[in-house]
């Protein structure tokens, strides 16, 4: 299947949405109330698991400084105190404060109308902050924008190349990216379903060391197949 067409891969992944979507039922993804929530969970969701990010998520929540202004009038050393259980506070106290210096000095503080900009704008403008990559992008514009950009992380390059679809689990972020936005129809809701479907799918069976006996994918699955191990 490592040689599948674009055709047969995006077959293929309609029908691995389909099936993780009957066996895990609808995430609902991004676990935020706000906007704003969804954007400073997907820094200091870095190099970390969600629940160390949501530490610092309520720690914020408790100094009354869930808002852009309101960090923006904070040093990047008082972030970082702030959102030590993340892990790299420091790191991400800088990252934190280059994006709400961003929002107050491009947008004049108002986060709706940076993340209304053109799909490419924003991403461009995200790309341009201190901290910010490709996946955390494309989060922000997914989850917090609406905008239709699929995300890619270490869970979705595991399952392609097990999958055995286009370029695999080495490929570049644009060619997995285009893969899923080639399949799946442009909806932001669909796109961001999808992402979290495969997280669950590798938190659950698709781990490092994978539990085939009990994945729904095996029919579709290259990894599984070879194995020749049937779902329990």
């Amino acid at each position: 299947m490592s040689g599948a067409s674009d055709k047969g891969a995006g077959d293929i992944l309609q029908r691995v949405y389909d099936m993780l979507y009957e066996r895990y039922g609808p995430q609902g993804w991004w676990p935020a109330k706000t906007k704003f929530e969804v954007v400073l969970g997907a820094i200091l969701v870095q190099s970390t698991a969600w629940v160390n990010a949501a530490k610092a998520l309520d720690a914020i929540r408790e100094a009354g400084a869930l808002d852009a202004a309101a960090l923006a009038r904070m040093s990047e050393q008082e972030i970082a105190q702030l959102v030590r259980s993340s892990g790299f506070y420091t790191v991400k106290g800088r990252r934190v404060k280059a994006f709400v210096d961003h929002v107050k000095e491009r947008h004049r503080g108002d986060l709706d109308a940076m993340l209304e900009q053109d799909m490419a704008a924003l991403r461009n403008a995200l790309l341009g902050i201190h901290g910010i990559g490709e996946e955390t992008a494309d989060c922000i514009i997914l989850y917090a924008a609406g905008k239709p950009s699929f995300v890619v992380d270490e869970y979705t390059r595991r399952i392609v190349g097990r999958l055995g679809l286009g370029p695999g689990g080495r490929g570049s972020y644009a060619d997995i990216q285009r893969l899923f936005e080639g399949a799946l129809p442009r909806d932001a809701g669909m796109l961001g379903e999808c992402h979290a479907l495969l997280v669950a799918l590798a938190k659950d069976v698709c781990k490092k060391r994978p539990e085939c006996g009990r994945c729904v994918l095996n029919k579709v699955c290259e990894y599984g197949r070879e194995r020749a191990i049937s779902p329990e």
